[in-house]
């Protein structure tokens, strides 16, 4: 991640017209996948122009070092839990390694990025819309691979919605996966997938799926009796048992999901389930007594490791729930996602970037935007630090003040919308010989005097940027003699700075977990 413009770098200019600094393509393309939400508009880039220059690059290193784009879309679903990036980058590389006459690796890497039951539909669903019905065997072959791993009765059951546009029995009939060698039960649940996509009505589950023969008993209870199947004491497990989503229940009901039904349902939600429906919980009148277990279950440091939940998604949670009954669980939950920010030495200077620019949403899906993001990963920074000063940045510039041990939540109440980009003018009013400077922004910044924001700081002092928008025109110089770009809304790249400042190699993340 530290080899941004390894290269002389080439001038250019950023959207809001300072000098800038064009990337090398893997810097580029490693920028904007981590920032990129497929098909999202930004606010100086539309989605179409961000999507083409994407599966541009991905094409392009696809043939010219597929173990380096390999590395790369394998970490992108995997440790940067980023889904629509990584499945589109999967289909690009096998598409321009098709075309080149390179066929090996594609089958590895279309697998590779399949991580949950419904990918391989959605992989399929993207390829035949892009470039065709006809899928090539390698693609074929790894969506196959993929399906040995993931489908199971569970996943039919959450998946396998009308809804879809490639059922797991599309996907079945179009990649013909055969069972895993050592999972013969598969060849039953196959058989019953393709009969409940073609024959809903007389498909029966195989014996040996005790989950799907529940469901399909629960079904068949008659409407006006399937309230007192929730209030029973037995109502959790039976649901439970069925592997009825709480998104299912609302449906089979045939009816508003009141505090029983919410109650029954919650001791089987997953956690980014229940981390979404705090409002819903509040406005059906869940009781306190279940709210306190919901509670505990999003403040317990292992299930918040598990969820793999961005910091943000926590901030968001509790900006939108109605009661105060969540804020200190979701304030211990947001601390145990930042829990891989280090404890810098000496003296920090953290700046925020809280311009215009930064108040665009990261995608259509999410309320948050990357001024909230930016701020919550700077107060994070600055609570770690052993001396830190935080600034938050626009068109003009002020401290936000941290007391040791305060709450993350409470701080980023005192950020505010500044306008425009001096990032140049903002660096130069607070750097007074810090150790470091850390800069989490979009890089956009407006024409200045001074030049670009790095070169206010002395050459020997370290400066890192966090790119949080993926553009394709830096604010300075990278890669080399202590100035460093990186990009991504996961507290895992905050290692980033250890590393070069301890003298290890800051490869790509992908690469340090081979090492």
């Amino acid at each position: 991640m530290s080899r941004f413009n390894i290269r002389t770098a080439r001038r250019a200019a950023t959207f809001e017209g300072g000098a800038g600094f064009l990337r090398t393509e893997k810097s580029e393309l490693f920028l904007l996948a981590v920032a990129n939400m497929v098909g999202q508009q930004t606010f100086y880039e539309s989605g179409g122009d961000r999507d083409d220059r994407y599966t541009q690059l991905v094409r392009q290193l696809a043939v010219s070092d597929p173990d380096w784009t390999a590395g790369l879309l394998g970490w992108l679903r995997g440790e940067g839990n980023l889904r629509t990036a990584a499945l589109v980058g999967a289909a690009e590389f096998a598409k321009a390694r098709l075309q080149a006459g390179l066929d090996g690796r594609s089958r590895q890497v279309v697998a590779s990025v399949l991580q949950r039951p419904d990918e391989p539909g959605e992989l399929l669903a993207y390829w035949t819309a892009r470039h065709g019905r006809n899928v090539p065997k390698p693609v074929k072959r790894g969506i196959a691979d993929a399906v040995q791993r993931l489908y199971t009765g569970k996943a039919l059951l959450k998946y396998d919605t009308a809804s879809k546009g490639y059922r797991f029995a599309d996907v079945l009939n179009l990649v013909h996966a055969a069972p895993a060698a050592d999972k013969p039960w598969q060849g039953e649940l196959f058989r019953y997938a393709l009969d409940r996509r073609h024959n809903p009505d007389t498909a029966v589950p195989p014996p040996s799926e005790r989950m799907l023969t529940a469901h399909r008993s629960l079904m068949a209870v008659p409407v006006d009796r399937r309230r007192a199947v929730v209030t029973a004491p037995d109502g959790a497990a039976r649901l439970a048992e069925a592997g009825v989503s709480w998104e299912a229940l609302a449906g089979w009901l045939q009816g508003p999901m009141d505090a029983a039904a919410w109650e029954a349902v919650i001791p089987s939600m997953g956690y980014m389930a229940l981390l979404r429906n705090l409002r819903n919980f509040d406005e059906a009148g869940v009781s306190d007594a279940v709210a306190e277990q919901v509670a505990a279950r999003l403040a317990d440091p292992e299930q918040v490791a598990r969820s793999r939940q961005f910091p943000f998604r926590f901030l968001a949670a509790y900006q939108h729930a109605p009661s105060l009954r969540w804020a200190w669980a979701l304030e211990q939950a947001l601390a145990h996602s930042l829990a891989h920010v280090p404890a810098l030495p000496g003296r920090t200077l953290v700046m925020v970037d809280r311009s215009g620019s930064m108040f665009d949403r990261a995608s259509e899906q999410s309320k948050l935007n990357r001024a909230d993001s930016a701020a919550i990963f700077g107060t994070a920074v600055a609570l770690r630090a052993a001396r830190a000063d935080l600034v938050q940045f626009g068109t003009n510039h002020r401290r936000v003040p941290v007391a040791p041990g305060e709450s993350v939540l409470r701080v980023l109440e005192r950020f505010g919308n500044l306008g425009g980009t001096n990032t140049a003018e903002a660096v130069r009013a607070h750097y007074r010989g810090h150790d470091r400077v850390l800069i989490v922004t979009d890089e956009q910044y407006a024409p200045s005097r001074l030049g670009d924001p790095t070169a206010q700081v002395p050459a020997h002092v370290p400066v890192y940027t966090w790119n949080l928008a993926g553009y394709r025109v830096g604010h300075g110089p990278s890669g080399a003699a202590n100035r460093h770009t990186f990009g991504g809304l996961t507290d895992q790249a905050f290692r980033m700075v250890q590393l070069l400042e301890s003298g290890a190699q800051a490869a790509w993340p992908w690469e340090q977990a081979a090492a």
